[in-house]
């Protein structure tokens, strides 16, 4: 019965620290999670990079960026992100015959856990260029 009450009282001791472990931290700290551009002229590739870093105590890899649709590109790096090192995933919005509001979102995939990045804005048509008057002599 003495070992027992050994054995149940480590079980007990033992069982917050696994599940601690269990637990993934997310070790890639982001500056910003979200980008509004404001009012974008059609046409207009509106770009943005969204910083991080690697707060954890081991290299991190992004396994995927994926945009939500065509319209968005993402690019980031490819190689392992040591501990405290920083980086960016760029995010480029084609703007071009796609007037109005937009909500784009890019997931980012990696050991650390996911996290989505948002991009807002609100394309508008580019003024025309005033016509030089004509001068008749």
């Amino acid at each position: 019965m003495k070992n027992l009450l050994i054995i149940a009282g480590l079980f007990c001791l033992a069982a917050p620290v696994a599940a601690q472990q269990a637990q993934t931290p997310n070790v890639l700290k982001f500056e910003t999670t979200s980008h509004e551009f404001g009012t974008v002229y059609e046409g207009t590739l509106a770009t943005f990079d969204f910083k991080f870093t690697n707060t954890g105590a081991a290299p991190i890899a992004l396994s995927n960026v994926q945009a939500s649709c065509g319209c968005t590109t993402p690019k980031w790096p490819r190689e392992p992100i040591g501990p405290g090192e920083s980086a960016v995933i760029q995010a480029q919005y084609n703007s071009a015959g796609r007037p109005g509001a937009f909500h784009k979102t890019i997931t980012v995939y990696s050991e650390a856990g996911n996290q989505v990045l948002t991009i807002t804005g609100n394309v508008v048509q580019k003024p025309e260029k005033p016509k030089s008057p004509v001068i008749v002599n």
